[in-house]
């Protein structure tokens, strides 16, 4: 997405070449490949993890801190090399997302127009909202040390990351809708005027 938005912003009249259908499925397959090779990763490191202590979880997702609470082996080792994966991983990928949004922001600072700058700044603003609420609720998920950890408080930041950005990911992109927004003003000054 950032990449889609850099070409429409820094290069528009390139677009159309540069994300073409082939450069889409390009794009979508290396997406999907990485995914797979993490999800493998972390799925083969689960089943070779002895449990003993049932098979249980306190929370309705299948987290893996709390798979790693039901081991009866050390799992310092692993939890470090998994860590240190997906610490190189998501350095990659965000590092790639701010590269594509300061030359973005420095291509839109150039242009002249006021109401170009506004356009062009509303097409980012959304995506980096969506990317920013699922990296921090993920970070927070992940990086929070485990001595403040209880069952209520993971299942209650579980559900932060994994059900608060899909929700509210087509409200942050639909707000670019001028209709929706007309739609949410009349919404807003309606419910003022019942309070009164």
């Amino acid at each position: 997405m950032a990449y889609d938005r850099y070409i429409a912003i820094c290069i528009p009249l390139h677009y159309g070449t540069l994300m073409d259908s082939r450069a889409c499925v390009k794009m979508a397959a290396a997406a999907w490949g990485i995914s797979f090779l993490y999800a493998a990763l972390h799925t083969g490191n689960t089943f070779s993890i002895p449990l003993c202590q049932g098979n249980t979880l306190g929370q309705f997702f299948c987290e893996i801190p709390q798979l790693l609470k039901l081991s009866c082996s050390d799992t310092y080792l692993r939890e470090v090399g998994l860590f240190v994966v997906s610490l190189c991983l998501g350095f990659v990928c965000f590092a790639f997302i701010v590269l594509s949004y300061v030359q973005i922001f420095t291509a839109v600072l150039r242009i002249p127009s006021g109401q170009g700058r506004h356009k062009a700044f509303s097409m980012c603003l959304s995506h980096m909202a969506v990317v920013s609420l699922f990296v921090s609720t993920t970070a927070f998920a992940y990086l929070k040390p485990s001595t403040i950890s209880s069952p209520a408080q993971d299942l209650v930041v579980a559900v932060l990351y994994v059900v608060v950005p899909p929700v509210v990911n087509p409200l942050i992109y639909s707000m670019r809708n001028k209709e929706l927004k007309e739609a949410l003003k009349k919404l807003i000054q309606l419910v003022l005027v019942q309070q009164q």
